[in-house]
């Protein structure tokens, strides 16, 4: 493993060359669920400096990582090597879940150069970026990438921003470990 002081042009080229990346995170102390999420999408991803990352994060069935970022901000991002040179690269650093009800919201939506419909885009995962490392990934799987699924983008645009605003409400009003996110409406 080599910890490199930031995300540099070989590092940053790499990190948006993959179309999909895990997210990790946990809430304080000893009790609760550490979550790890698949993220993908063309576009739903920014290096936004050296130290700072985001990612659109859309509407979905839990909000896991809302929860924990509020609560303690600890973030890991994983981009894996599924074809060519085996790589694997971790950004740990401190996040925080800017919400589409926020005034900053449109100013962040903003900073993805071509971000594909945004929708049902519920937050703007803004990621201060503390340490950055490569390993080799000599176990990685070699993969085959055939495009993007355009399930997220069709279910969200049948539904109207009042819609998404009630699933914010009814869905992820809690987390599974009973942390309050989106418990009032917007």
């Amino acid at each position: 493993m080599k910890v490199h002081e930031r995300i540099d042009g070989r590092l940053r080229t790499f990190i948006e060359a993959q179309p999909m990346f895990f997210v990790a995170t946990a809430p304080a102390g000893p009790g609760g669920h550490v979550n790890v999420s698949p993220k993908g999408m063309g576009g739903t991803f920014a290096v936004l400096g050296e130290h700072r990352v985001a990612y659109l994060d859309y509407h979905g069935s839990g909000a896991e990582t809302i929860a924990h970022l509020d609560e303690n901000g600890r973030i890991t991002l994983m981009f894996c090597a599924f074809q060519g040179a085996p790589n694997i690269v971790r950004l740990h650093g401190r996040g925080r879940a800017v919400p589409v009800t926020e005034p900053e919201f449109a100013g962040l939506l903003r900073l993805f150069p071509a971000p594909p419909d945004t929708h049902g885009v519920r937050s703007v995962i803004d990621v201060a970026v503390e340490r950055v490392s490569d390993s080799c990934g000599y176990a990685v799987p070699l993969m085959s990438y055939e495009g993007d699924r355009d399930l997220l983008l069709r279910s969200h645009s049948r539904r109207t921003g009042a819609d998404l605003a009630e699933y914010r409400r009814v869905k992820n009003a809690a987390s599974i470990d009973g942390r309050p996110i989106f418990a009032e409406t917007d």
